[in-house]
């Protein structure tokens, strides 16, 4: 019976042998957040918990954070040298307005 539709060319797909559920994290809670912020706005010891947090073995979420949190730190630190750069070389060719 031909009822126009070429039966030739569909194709039986089966989504659940392929569908894999990502792996989930738990979620971090309120407390756990304030104790991070806590912690990251204690001078020195923040910069070391980046890296303990950023690429150890814990939450993925938390290390997301610390990772993004070290590209800002590192853009920032670039950002602010090649600002001293330039005015020590305004300053040294008499280009200051001081």
């Amino acid at each position: 019976m031909d009822d126009g539709y070429n039966h030739m060319n569909q194709q039986n797909y089966n989504y659940g042998e392929y569908h894999q559920e990502p792996d989930l994290e738990p979620v971090m809670s309120v407390g756990q957040w304030l104790i991070t912020s806590l912690i990251m706005s204690i001078p020195c010891i923040n910069i070391v918990m980046l890296f303990v947090w950023g690429f150890g073995d814990g939450n993925r979420n938390r290390a997301n954070y610390c990772k993004a949190s070290l590209i800002l730190w590192i853009i920032g630190l670039a950002l602010s040298f090649l600002v001293m750069a330039l005015a020590g070389v305004g300053a040294t060719l008499g280009l200051s307005s001081v």
